[in-house]
């Protein structure tokens, strides 16, 4: 829906703009001067919990998230709210305070926001962050060789459809979002300091739709061991249920051709790798050499696979 306006905003007119339309990104950055660079971003969504404390925050940490995964630091951030007219505002006050509190965890301030009513309450962010121009991760840098990590389990769609369905166990939503509230401060750091060649949150594509992101971006192949592959507990129960987000199938028509699974991979398996995340964790890609020096950083980070020569492809053995 955006390509068009490469028409109206043609990035030879832009130069201080060094993440924009070109290419698929998690946030844009503009260039102020030769040692700092905004980064901006936006993200907002319906519950995905029933806790309004618990949406606001995970909201939050997903919008702040899309800072961290282009190396930046978030500096304020203002709130986008959508409330329904009638409803307790009680309610909206807890939102807003698991979003506000997570925001100030990540050392931002919120800064104001915007409000309308609508039929279905939705929340998140605006944010707003600095980064050193010369040193913006996008996901266009992985390059054949690299190891591909991941720093949070896998199943947040699946866990939170489930609690939908009224399906789900207290024990499984309860570590669900706590991982979902789980800020990716530490791993960009990290990853950072490490020197991530490339990475990107894992959100509403899914892994498959993020990890294609970052190979296409970057014209190479990335492999994945299936057995590596972390999940939240309860993920594999949920999908045998048919607790599927219905985000799940508009992954699978989309980056379905760039996917290739081995043989003997159950199609159940298949689908559940294409499921939407919410405030999912990074991927990151390093060379083989620094990734010691990751881990002894970010203790939650699992080798899922690795970069190879290629297109823009993903396999799964």
């Amino acid at each position: 829906m955006l390509q068009p306006l490469k028409e109206t905003f043609h990035p030879d007119d832009y130069p201080d703009l060094l993440v924009g339309l070109a290419a698929a990104d998690d946030a844009a950055v503009y260039r102020l001067n030769q040692e700092q660079a905004i980064v901006t971003t936006t993200d907002f969504f319906p519950p995905v919990v029933d806790d309004p404390y618990d949406f606001g925050a995970i909201a939050a940490a997903n919008a702040l998230s899309d800072i961290y995964a282009m190396g930046g630091r978030p500096l304020f951030a203002i709130n986008l709210v959508a409330f329904p007219d009638g409803w307790e505002m009680s309610i909206l006050r807890e939102i807003l305070r698991g979003g506000a509190e997570k925001v100030a965890e990540a050392g931002a301030v919120i800064a104001g926001g915007h409000s309308i009513s609508d039929k279905e309450p939705k929340y998140g962010l605006a944010v707003t962050g600095l980064v050193h121009p010369n040193e913006v991760k996008t996901k266009g840098g992985a390059r054949p060789g690299d190891i591909l990590l991941l720093t949070k389990p896998l199943g947040t769609g699946l866990v939170t459809t489930a609690l939908k369905q009224g399906k789900a166990a207290k024990s499984d939503v309860e570590t669900a979002v706590a991982s979902m509230k789980r800020l990716n401060k530490k791993a960009a750091e990290a990853a950072c300091i490490a020197g991530a060649t490339s990475m990107t949150d894992v959100t509403g594509f899914g892994l498959l739709g993020h990890a294609h992101e970052m190979a296409h971006l970057s014209l190479v192949n990335f492999h994945f061991d299936l057995d590596k592959l972390p999940w939240l507990p309860g993920a594999y129960q949920y999908a045998e249920t048919d607790a599927f987000p219905a985000g799940t199938w508009r992954n699978q028509d989309y980056f379905a051709p760039w996917v290739q699974f081995d043989e003997g991979i159950p199609t159940l398996t298949q689908n559940m790798l294409f499921t939407p995340e919410t405030s999912g964790g990074l991927l990151v890609s390093l060379p083989p050499e620094k990734v010691a020096v990751f881990l002894e950083q970010c203790e939650t980070a699992i080798q899922i696979g690795f970069v190879h020569s290629g297109d823009g492809h993903i396999d799964i053995s």
